[in-house]
């Protein structure tokens, strides 16, 4: 069934694009509930983190539970540009994906020569590590007291303050993470992390640098966390250290795994799946985590692998005898 769909999605690829090109602009204006708008909004953030974590745990094959970590980095240096200096939010978004991505730098040199579980464990570890500094660092981020009246994100003198408008920063941020991580598997760099994720020792045997590639792809994904912590802290204009638990780094790896791993499009699907099931649930009060995790696992009973985990894309257009270029059959 997920193969005929997926077929279904390459065939008509480019009027599919146009559709949802069209409801994703017509959404806040013909949903016109703040609630709705503001979970699609959160929705589209988690996107980012999926896709983001996907492509260190999916693609690369580097499984993290410490993705929150970065997440609040981002964050905590958007939150304390906007409300410590008279920056805009050009400057706080810049300071967040930097910051994010040092920090990644700082993590991945001594880490990622680790191997399998050993790895995971350290980044568990560092996720805490980042939530026990938020708790206590009072001079800084005020512990659990947080940081509160964190204004709206504003570029170059253009406030944007509006539902509507945050949910369209958010779409742009969206665009802006997918194109980084589907130009990036699309390339030369792209085959190297298939391959090392593949079989990491025969990738070494053929000459391509396994530990430099690792380190690539653990700070692009700390930076793009970093992206989404900049915009969370400046929609919700209140931050606290319970928000980038290991918890969230759970949440984070549960939607790429039921989107499926190594799977851009999954990503999607998981992201906005797992965020609106919660919502659509609520109304069920004691009873909506139960049914919800049934779900789940009813889901990875069914297709470990999670929904488009083992569908190949490329392959599929091959097969189907679609060209790369114009998507029409040869």
């Amino acid at each position: 069934m997920i193969e005929r769909f997926s077929e279904f999605i390459l065939k008509y690829k480019k009027p599919l694009l146009v559709l949802v090109v069209l409801v994703v602009a017509a959404f806040p204006f013909v949903f016109t509930s703040q609630y709705v708008i503001r979970i699609a909004t959160i929705a589209l953030m988690y996107v980012v983190l999926s896709l983001s974590l996907n492509l260190l745990s999916g693609m690369l094959g580097q499984v993290s539970f410490g993705h929150s970590a970065f997440f609040g980095i981002g964050a905590y240096a958007a939150a304390l540009v906007v409300t410590r200096t008279s920056m805009g939010a050009e400057v706080s978004f810049l300071a967040a994906i930097l910051l994010a991505g040092v920090f990644g730098v700082l993590l991945g040199l001594p880490v990622l020569r680790l191997k399998g579980y050993y790895f995971t464990i350290v980044t568990m570890v560092f996720c805490e590590i980042i939530r026990i500094v938020e708790l206590n660092w009072m001079s800084v981020t005020r512990g659990p007291l947080g940081i509160m009246a964190i204004k709206k994100p504003t570029f170059f003198g253009f406030a944007i303050k509006s539902q509507q408008q945050l949910y369209f920063l958010a779409v742009i941020m969206v665009v802006i993470a997918y194109l980084v991580v589907k130009n990036l598997m699309n390339s030369r760099i792209g085959n190297a992390i298939m391959a090392i994720r593949d079989d990491e020792l025969a990738a070494s045997a053929m000459g391509i640098n396994v530990f430099k590639y690792k380190v690539m792809v653990f700070v692009i994904a700390s930076m793009l966390a970093g992206l989404a912590g900049a915009f969370y802290a400046q929609y919700t204009g209140y931050i606290d250290p319970t928000n980038f638990s290991s918890v969230k780094s759970n949440e984070m790896l549960l939607m790429v795994i039921f989107g499926g791993l190594g799977s851009a499009f999954g990503s999607f699907i998981g992201a906005i799946v797992l965020t609106v099931i919660p919502e659509l649930l609520r109304g069920l009060s004691i009873y909506r985590q139960l049914i919800y995790g049934v779900l789940l696992v009813a889901l990875m009973l069914v297709r470990p692998q999670g929904l488009f985990g083992s569908v190949n894309f490329k392959y599929l257009a091959q097969r189907m005898g679609l060209s790369k270029k114009d998507g029409k059959k040869k």
